[in-house]
């Protein structure tokens, strides 16, 4: 029954409110009701009132309507620390499936201070574990970051999960929320194959007529310094007798290593596995500061290294179906 109800509210809620990376609350949007400690000061009040009026005790009478008073400015309190904030989400980072994902949103406040704000996910309500969360204040006029979490099990584009933000400052005597949609969307990239399985073996390619032109020093890229114990066959001698420079050939610098990572290569059972195990070789090889393609069947990225290389392999692994 509790779950049919959740569902319901949920969809009626969902058609009012489109998905937005920028949330203000206002009074349509924040929910409050009264919380165990509030129902409880109520009960108390309601003993005294019947006490007060059975025993006819004027201070009894005082001292419960004076609470109520309290309970009532604790109320309007607590919804008016939500009414007027800004929540606005920065764009979310790619994460690894299985591996936090972190969420940066700023608090902007009004021209009073806030306090005692949380914010979660609404993901952990799903799973019945003890929510997780980031508590903030905001001083008046300010902007706070605040980061909630949470954790991806898929790889793919994924939907953020719906955010709470809410409230019971400041007696904790009611409950003050509201549910906010982000529009963005979240990278997960697979999970990296624990532990990683050795890389495939380099293969020796010629270099590039770019690779052998001329450094920013002047000299060619395929001779250096010489060095004692060079061969003599090695020294460069049109270019002694040219510039008085003594340089032997690099015979290195004629080739380099190139690493492909083939879908065929992770002889695993399932794609997921052997996407997994791309992905750590994607990120070993980019430690390594090696040079590195990609294949997948329909998808092919050439050889490459450096941070937009790993971004476009992973987002390649990400993606792919």
């Amino acid at each position: 029954m509790i779950s049919f109800i959740k569902r319901r509210f949920d969809a009626w809620w969902q058609a009012r409110h489109a998905p937005t990376d920028t949330w203000t609350l206002t009074q349509s949007n924040i929910y409050i009701v009264p919380t165990r400690v509030g129902f409880a000061f109520a009960a108390t009040l309601m003993v005294l009132l019947v006490a007060s009026i059975n025993y006819q005790l004027n201070l009894g009478f005082l001292l419960t309507f004076m609470l109520a008073g309290s309970g009532l400015v604790s109320m309007q309190l607590t919804h008016r620390t939500l009414r007027g904030l800004t929540l606005h989400l920065r764009p979310p980072e790619p994460a690894f499936a299985g591996q936090a994902a972190v969420l940066q949103i700023v608090l902007t406040g009004s021209r009073s201070a806030r306090y005692g704000i949380g914010l979660r996910t609404r993901i952990d309500d799903d799973g019945g574990k003890e929510p997780r969360w980031t508590w903030a204040d905001v001083p008046a006029g300010a902007r706070v970051s605040a980061h909630v979490s949470f954790v991806p099990q898929l790889r793919g584009l994924h939907a953020l999960p719906t955010l709470v933000a809410e409230t019971r400052f400041p007696f904790g005597l009611f409950r003050a929320w509201t549910l906010w949609r982000p529009a963005s969307r979240v990278l997960v990239y697979p999970s990296p194959e624990q532990p990683a399985a050795p890389l495939p073996a380099a293969h020796a390619v010629p270099a590039q007529s770019s690779d052998r032109q001329r450094s920013q020093s002047g000299d060619f890229e395929g001779v250096r310094a010489w060095q004692r114990g060079d061969a003599l066959k090695r020294v460069v001698w049109k270019k002694f007798a040219r510039t008085g420079e003594l340089v032997s050939r690099d015979t290195h610098a004629a080739t380099r290593q190139q690493l492909w990572f083939d879908y065929g290569q992770a002889r695993l059972p399932t794609p997921e596995q052997r996407l997994s195990r791309l992905t750590a070789w994607v990120l070993a090889a980019d430690r390594a500061g090696a040079e590195w393609g990609l294949r997948l069947p329909g998808v092919e990225l050439e050889p490459g290294y450096g941070d937009g290389h790993r971004r476009a392999g992973l987002e390649a692994l990400a993606l792919w179906s």
